[in-house]
């Protein structure tokens, strides 16, 4: 299929999966496979050179796995896609060819909670620098640049606050540092935003998400622009100096725009490991299918319970970009025309302990550390997925005492506003 003549949601049901050429089975197989059979000696060589393409080790490569890959680099508009075992997991795995001991990654404070973890406490361990900024202020990441900068991280709609990073802006700055842009598109999925478009060089994904769909898969992905020149500046050695493991193959120079893909699977996966389990990626590619459809439903619904809740004498605010009072309502009409997504944030009155009575108090929504499932779901980021940090750094995140964190499903809205209602009245009462 030409990814060029077709819609979006055409390509969420066809891109990467066509007949089963050897059964005619119209629905993309599940290759529960460990290994793959060479044709003779020749082509097992050939293979393990990077010579010619194909299946070695589930590890590296797996044919359900690269549907999956194919699927989500045509609705990004990238060139090339690693599928991982988590978002965790695709995060490691988009870093690794960029960095080495000393390098720097300057990310932005609104992150995901377990994001800003890794950030502060655990790439540190591999000799990786993170400068945490404000990215509201996009020359915060020009200040923050030096000599060992490798990267720009952010999300395009954040985790938990729904705060709408100015992609451009940022990317602008990447160029002009010489470093590529990575940017978490999990929370606005490439249905609402295709942060290439806008200068992003790597996309990353949790699967687990939106993507799937269900809350029964997880996974992760990379996606890749294909538009970034890795010779630059003999900053990224890995992807443009010569590979030891493969006699001394310089990446860019043999694969040119697929450089960055080709090195993901035979030297990310093959050291690091985190491999996709191939069922979850054939459920997260039946996810896809409806991706489009459910979006439209999600973003409905939050616009509702967001302009509900803004009037609620219990609520003390409502962070939702989708609100024409909201800050960041004016990005979110640039990246995000369709919806400004279905995650957001408010904050009640009475602080911690009124949060945690309506967690405990709702019914029709699943008090859980997930989001971008069919169904609606509530979490105190306080006590629960940004525990690990500071005071300082919870507020920062958008993750305060008073602060909870919805995931508005695709339920009947008068049936997800009501049982936020009755929770409200049961915790002030």
């Amino acid at each position: 299929m030409s990814d060029k003549t077709f819609g979006f949601e055409t390509l969420s049901v066809h891109a990467g999966a066509a007949p089963d050429p050897a059964t005619g089975a119209r629905a993309l197989p599940i290759y529960q496979t460990t290994a793959y059979v060479f044709e003779d000696a020749d082509h097992a060589a050939a293979l393990f050179n990077l010579q010619t393409v194909g299946f070695i080790y589930s590890r590296l490569t797996n044919p359900t796995n690269a549907a999956l890959e194919a699927r989500l680099a045509t609705l990004e508009g990238g060139r090339g896609c690693t599928v991982a075992s988590s978002g965790h997991a695709a995060q490691v795995l988009a870093l690794f060819p960029l960095m080495q001991p000393g390098a720097e990654i300057v990310a932005s404070s609104r992150l995901y909670g377990g994001s800003l973890q890794q950030m502060k406490n655990t790439y540190p361990k591999f000799g990786w620098k993170a400068e945490i900024v404000d990215a509201d202020v996009p020359e915060n990441f020009k200040r923050a640049v030096t000599e060992n900068t490798k990267a720009f991280f952010i999300e395009s709609l954040a985790n938990p606050g729904g705060v709408v990073s100015d992609i451009e802006a940022i990317a602008r700055i990447a160029e002009a540092s010489g470093v590529p842009l990575l940017v978490d598109n999990t929370l606005a999925t490439p249905y609402l935003c295709k942060p290439i478009d806008y200068g992003a060089t790597l996309i990353v994904h949790s699967t687990t998400k939106f993507l799937s769909g269900t809350g029964t898969s997880m996974g992760g992905a990379v996606v890749d622009s294909g538009k970034f020149d890795w010779s630059r500046g003999g900053k990224f050695p890995s992807l443009a100096g010569p590979e030891p493991a493969y006699h001394g193959l310089n990446f860019y120079e043999t694969f040119g725009d697929m450089a960055y893909t080709f090195h993901s699977h035979a030297v990310g996966l093959r050291d690091l490991g985190p491999s996709q389990a191939p069922f979850n990626a054939w459920l997260t590619m039946l996810g896809i299918e409806t991706l489009g459809l459910r979006m439209e439903r999600h973003c409905a619904n939050a616009a509702k319970v967001a302009l509900h809740l803004e009037k609620h004498p219990a609520v003390a605010w409502v962070n939702y970009a989708g609100l024409p009072s909201n800050k960041y309502n004016k990005l979110a009409q640039k990246y995000l025309p369709k919806g400004a997504g279905s995650v957001f944030t408010f904050g009640v009155k009475g602080g911690y302990d009124v949060g945690v009575k309506v967690v405990d108090g709702v019914e029709l929504f699943s008090h859980l550390a997930n989001i971008g499932d069919a169904k609606s779901l509530i979490i105190h980021p306080a006590s629960t997925t940004h525990r690990q940090l500071s005071d300082e750094q919870r507020v920062a995140a958008g993750a305060g005492p008073d602060v909870l964190r919805l995931s508005i499903g695709i339920e009947t809205v008068e049936d997800i506003i009501a049982d936020l209602d009755q929770a409200l009245a049961k915790a002030t009462a």
